[in-house]
């Protein structure tokens, strides 16, 4: 895995801190405003979302962080699983103005091809500037093309196939094309959507799709089998920690510097990897002497809590320090 990950975070929001310049306050707002129905996946549509680049500045700059973030967390799930494997080429379905193909050069070292697919030309523009801006061989050598992400999609043939943020953005049947066409195409497929009860169905649906293509999931799953969780209860999801800017601030209001990215990812391979034996699936409980963990296990257990106190040794210790998402029990 790669060690530069935060300088890449900081590179990014600070190549992000210039996009706004001679874009009014208000209108930068506005657009976020206006654009953040169709990412949360509530109005699908066969037209690109980002449409000028206003928009693309806008909405880039208040949401590339947040998916940076989502996408580099999915993708570490994946690496824990398949710590001696890192991806030659790379082809992000849908990518924009690049966020996912920042978060794969954070997390792996090494020479790789990258490919962005977008059908909004001012997103692909204005993702090519900020990897000419950044200080990577493979971000600044990256080629970005503009193509309709729905039915019909042709896909080059790549170690890693991501699909982050889009499949609530397109119809059905779109979707359906989409992810078996990235089933076809990568080695390794991994999919991430909003946390969203709805964002966790388009997920499942699209896990259950992957394995039919011979795909094996990798994470968050410890296993292929059917998903434990009963649907209309509950939903998978995990979190992810975002720096916000101050056009965050401005839209959504509030004073912290922070906030929480809830997301919804599968990561299959075609290839053999080692999924956690059990995943933590809501943020630990901490009590005096004693954590509490929910778990979703191997398929025969499901879902399960578990109770770590101190007579547990080193393994409390650990569980104090585990976070939401994180495999359980820790690697020794």
């Amino acid at each position: 895995m790669n060690a530069s990950a935060p300088t890449s975070a900081e590179t990014l929001r600070s190549t992000l801190g210039g996009l706004l310049d001679g874009l009014p306050p208000k209108q930068a707002a506005a657009a976020v405003e206006r654009l953040i129905a169709s990412y949360r996946g509530q109005t699908p549509t066969d037209a690109p979302v980002l449409r000028d680049r206003s928009d693309v500045a806008a909405y880039a700059a208040y949401r590339m962080p947040a998916t940076f973030e989502a996408v580099r967390s999915a993708l570490d799930g994946l690496a824990e699983a398949a710590p001696d494997w890192a991806p030659g080429s790379h082809v992000d379905v849908g990518g924009g103005t690049g966020a996912a193909t920042w978060a794969v050069d954070a997390t792996w070292d090494g020479p790789r091809e990258t490919t962005v697919l977008d059908w909004a030309e001012p997103a692909l523009a204005l993702g090519r500037e900020l990897a000419a801006a950044s200080t990577s061989d493979v971000l600044r050598a990256a080629t970005w093309q503009r193509a309709v992400i729905g039915s019909g999609l042709s896909l080059p043939e790549a170690d890693l196939v991501t699909v982050s943020y889009v499949l609530g953005e397109l119809t059905p049947q779109a979707r359906t094309a989409v992810v078996a066409e990235a089933a076809r195409a990568g080695r390794a497929v991994v999919l991430i959507e909003p946390g969203t009860p709805e964002g966790y169905l388009r997920i499942r649906e699209a896990r259950d799709q992957l394995i039919g293509a011979g795909l094996q999931i990798a994470a968050p799953c410890p296993h292929d089998g059917t998903c434990p969780i009963e649907v209309g209860k509950d939903w998978c999801h995990f979190s992810a920690r975002v720096s916000r800017s101050s056009l965050h601030r401005q839209v959504k209001g509030g004073s912290l510097p922070y906030e929480d990215e809830k997301f919804s990812y599968v990561a299959a391979t075609r290839f053999p990897t080692e999924p956690a034996a059990s995943r933590i699936t809501r943020k630990p409980q901490i009590r005096k002497g004693l954590v509490l963990l929910e778990l979703c296990g191997p398929e025969e257990e499901g879902l399960n809590r578990v109770n770590v106190t101190k007579r547990h040794g080193d393994l409390y210790k650990a569980a104090r320090d585990a976070d939401w998402g994180r495999a359980w029990p820790p690697a020794p």
